[in-house]
């Protein structure tokens, strides 16, 4: 992948450059709900990364094998029962939690499987989503691109539900990266942030 391609990739996605910053040169990645291999492809490209993605989709598998990126196809509301215990440095869920169904369990596997997780979703606590939902309809935008009635998210939530959920479940937060477009928000995450990026492991 040429520097034009990382940068394409980076401008698209945002995320991506904040979860490769935590990622040192030459570690193990799971990617969960992968899409087409996007960001396994700058993972490597960036840091030389090994691993896998895991997909459902007939399509966004077919996609993967056309971008290089080694990719197992399977339901990941089944679990990771394939995987041994701390087989990767890094299992990365990118813009996918608030699509799972089974989230507590998915979080779980997750820390068996890889020594550190990393997650990014959309924040539903952002402000243009709460005046969205005040004037009465569902927020939509570029982060949640979906009309309520034809969405895969099932749990959309906010910063504060996140950590929330991680300080009950026994999920130790490491660091956190909060952004709207390209910029870093740090005043008012919670309100001016529009999407969310989680490092975490066990507590523990």
């Amino acid at each position: 992948m040429s520097a034009h391609d990382h940068f394409s990739l980076a401008a698209a996605r945002p995320d991506f450059a904040a979860i490769a910053a935590w990622i040192p040169q030459g570690a193990s990645v799971l990617d969960l709900g992968c899409g087409d291999g996007s960001l396994l492809r700058y993972l490597h490209g960036t840091r030389k990364v090994r691993g896998y993605g895991v997909e459902i989709d007939d399509l966004n598998i077919v996609a993967c094998i056309q971008n290089g990126v080694n990719v197992i196809q399977s339901n990941l509301e089944s679990g990771l029962s394939s995987f041994e215990s701390e087989a990767f440095d890094y299992v990365i869920l990118s813009q996918t939690l608030q699509a799972t169904r089974h989230t507590e369990a998915l979080m779980q596997e997750i820390l068996r499987v890889g020594r550190e997780g990393i997650v990014s979703f959309p924040n539903f606590g952002y402000w243009r989503g709460r005046i969205n939902v005040l004037l009465g309809n569902m927020p939509v935008s570029k982060d949640l691109p979906y009309q309520w009635y034809d969405t895969p998210n099932v749990h959309l939530c906010t910063l504060h539900d996140f950590e929330t959920f991680c300080a009950d479940k026994g999920v130790h937060i490491l660091d956190r990266r909060v952004m709207t477009g390209k910029s870093e928000v740090k005043l008012l995450p919670n309100l001016l942030g529009s999407t969310a990026v989680y490092r975490f492991r066990r507590a523990g």
